[in-house]
């Protein structure tokens, strides 16, 4: 899906919400550890399942990604995807069933303003922290390195300095 795409969907819905706003970019995104659980599901229902034979080891092995995918999300708070849109002073968290539909919740709401951003490169992906420079408080989100999440369109708008105003 396109990143212009991503940007309508984003755009509509913080409309539908009531915020004026202009969304600058869009990316896909998952709660921080997410990779991780699923390798780890992954692992152990794959073992569980290998003494079965192929099929049921396969079909262990993805109940298993499937089973540590779902429980990183629940111990986050936060669905297994995230949209993150940004704007020059905000950036959202947004509940969608797949980056192909309009967010059907806002999640979050972080001004940019008092925001510092974090990005580790991890193997497969990339951590996102904002850090609420007041309060310490964080949100920790991986972001997918496969270029169709445009997860790193979020994260280059998140971590360059903005153009200085003309004038």
């Amino acid at each position: 899906m396109s990143e212009e795409r991503m940007i309508e969907l984003a755009q509509a819905a913080l409309g539908h919400h009531g915020i004026d706003d202009t969304v600058e970019a869009v990316g896909q995104f998952a709660p921080r550890g997410q990779s991780g659980a699923m390798f780890a599901g992954g692992m152990i229902g794959g073992d569980l399942g290998g003494a079965a034979g192929n099929v049921a080891g396969g079909l262990a092995l993805g109940a298993g990604m499937a089973a540590g995918r779902a429980a990183s999300s629940a111990s986050s708070g936060l669905p297994q995807t995230v949209m993150v849109a940004a704007s020059a002073s905000t950036v959202y968290g947004l509940h969608a069933e797949t980056r192909r539909r309009e967010p059907d919740n806002i999640l979050f709401a972080v001004p940019r303003a008092g925001l510092t951003v974090k990005v580790h490169q991890r193997v497969n992906v990339r951590v996102l922290e904002l850090i609420d420079e007041q309060t310490g408080s964080r949100i920790e989100l991986e972001g997918n390195r496969l270029p169709v999440t445009h997860a790193k369109d979020v994260i280059h708008l998140l971590t360059t300095a903005p153009e200085p105003e003309p004038g």
